[in-house]
């Protein structure tokens, strides 16, 4: 597919040169103007995603978070970056949230800022460019904006930029100067952290100067598994990720391709891995700087032969039924609930030289803030709700927590290269959707532009992750749910009813898809992203 300009940008695209598939077209446009000026993949992410804080605004912002997955050619290595803001340092404000909830609607629900110092770190760590270059599209977006932030935004922007411009030393030291001069640390001027600060104080925030000026953004192995000869790398229980890799295990007993690409047995068997998947991710998931998650042992072949015989094929489970990883037994307790959001946009990238980057920005931006943006134009998040008050609970707030999230981007590699990156926004949704163009992919041979047009199919059998509630049976979504595309047969929407899912049908896409295939054989990037949820893809020319 020929580039010429933002008009130009579709769904789908084919590339020898590099691809990008993100959300707005205009974010799109902005990674594929940095690597046409010899940026490589993590420049063109950096870039990307900043720019989508504009263009999908809403669904993300520069005061939210995004977590990466990348594969780096020249280390040969996947990494991922911990772009999660934390909770407040303050014990005053954890003593308050466990007395009082996390609130909705309201600034305590937000964590620090996380996508400047991501995207610095990004740069510093990974690309090539300045951190002027890769925040010029931004820039320019927000100039030719009309809303009141456009404009407070592009001043804060600028003054990172002034603050590279000012600093000596090499490349790196100047894109960390810009991200000091946002969190107000290491001497820099106070300025942007200052208005911050009065912005939380004004709204009745917890978060302060000392809390911008501790964030870092974490550098850190993913947690893997191989199935069927594909390595599946994900964030670590810091985000829901993992329990995909749980899912595809206990897939690996199933010859799925004999069942038939959207059969009754193939979407029954699936869905049915999915709930025991997601009932260890409820249990057991949270940030491992304060919580021993037993990531290896709910990974580990044992427990997978144990957990793998509770699906019947013939019904559907109505239960919550996490496991027991440290007593190695099937069940840890059973329970039926009948109880019964969302802003997040998508970014994968890959590049001439072997880089590949997969990214899912997110905020749930509180768009009733008055004015919105405050005196920064960075706009606040909801992400503190994905924790909760339950004392004990692996996922309880504590001071500089990072909260359990659904953000979870997606690599792939085949022999140690990678071939898949993957991005979804649809909170719980996430990684069932993944799970969904995984399948399309490495058992139905579908190529990026099929997969996302595909029809999927997911469950709400399983807490909800923005819900704080302490009584976390209490957000439990919908029992035995069962959410399918329309497009799916009739025929197989009644035997999976009748196997005791409770389904409803789909006319519109289930979550937002982006993929991009690396064909190591001939050298192509496939760039997809699901048109019918507004997902844009372009290939670099030459």
């Amino acid at each position: 597919m020929a580039r010429t300009s933002n008009s130009g940008i579709g769904w789908n695209a084919v590339s020898s040169t590099g691809a990008v598939a993100a959300g707005g077209a205009g974010a799109v446009e902005a990674g594929i103007r940095i690597m046409e000026s010899g940026g490589n993949a993590a420049d063109a992410a950096a870039a990307t995603i900043l720019a989508l804080n504009v263009t999908d605004h809403g669904a993300c912002s520069i005061g939210g978070e995004v977590p990466v997955i990348l594969y780096d050619a020249g280390r040969n290595e996947v990494k991922t970056l911990s772009g999660q803001g934390r909770a407040p340092l303050s014990r005053e404000a954890i003593d308050w949230y466990m007395a009082n909830g996390i609130p909705d609607r309201d600034i305590k629900m937000a964590p620090v800022p996380s996508v400047v110092d991501l995207c610095t770190t990004l740069l510093i760590r990974y690309g090539t460019q300045s951190f002027e270059a890769v925040v010029s599209p931004t820039l320019a977006i927000l100039d030719g904006g009309e809303e009141s932030w456009h404009h407070r935004l592009a001043v804060t922007l600028r003054r990172l930029v002034e603050a590279e411009q000012g600093a000596r030393g090499s490349r790196e030291e100047r894109v960390a100067a810009a991200s000091d001069r946002f969190y107000g640390r290491n001497g820099a001027r106070q300025d942007v952290a200052g208005d911050l600060e009065a912005d939380y104080v004004e709204k009745g925030g917890f978060l302060r100067k000392a809390d911008l000026a501790a964030h870092r953004t974490l550098i850190e192995d993913p947690v893997v598994v191989n199935y069927r000869g594909y390595d599946v790398y994900k964030c670590g229980p810091w985000t829901q990720g993992p329990y995909l890799c749980q899912a595809l295990r206990l897939l690996e007993g199933y010859d799925l391709k004999s069942m038939g690409h959207l059969s009754a047995d193939y979407v029954h068997v699936a869905v049915e891995a999915l709930k025991l998947a997601m009932a260890d991710r409820d249990a057991y998931y949270a940030d491992p700087e304060f919580a021993d998650v037993p990531m290896s042992e709910l990974l580990s072949d044992a427990y997978t032969e144990i957990r793998r015989p509770l699906i019947d094929m013939a019904n559907a489970s109505l239960e919550a039924r996490p496991g027991d990883p440290y007593g190695l037994k099937p069940l840890r307790g059973t329970g039926v609930f009948e109880h019964g959001i969302g802003g997040t946009t998508t970014c994968v990238v890959a590049d001439r030289w072997g880089n590949v980057v997969s990214a899912t920005p997110s905020a749930n931006v509180y768009r009733d803030e008055s004015p919105l943006g405050g005196r920064t134009g960075v706009s606040y998040g909801n992400r503190l709700r994905s924790l909760n008050t339950t004392p004990g609970h692996p996922n309880c707030i504590q001071p500089r927590k990072r909260p359990r999230i659904t953000l979870t981007p997606t690599l792939v590699l085949k022999d140690g290269r990678p071939i898949l990156a993957i991005s979804v926004a649809g909170g719980d949704l996430q990684d069932q959707a993944t799970l969904n163009l995984l399948l399309d992919f490495i058992e139905f041979d579908m190529l990026p532009e099929n997969a996302v047009t595909a029809p999927r199919f997911a469950t709400a059998h399983h807490e909800d992750s923005f819900d704080p509630n302490p009584d976390r049976p209490a957000t439990f979504k919908r029992v035995g749910s069962l959410n399918i595309s329309d497009r799916v047969s009739r025929d197989v929407r009644a035997e999976l009813a009748s196997r005791g899912h409770r389904v409803a049908s789909s006319a519109g896409p289930i979550a937002t898809p982006v993929m991009l295939f690396i064909d190591q054989e001939n050298g192509r990037f496939h760039a997809a992203g699901d048109p019918a949820a507004g997902r844009h893809a372009a290939g670099l020319e030459g």
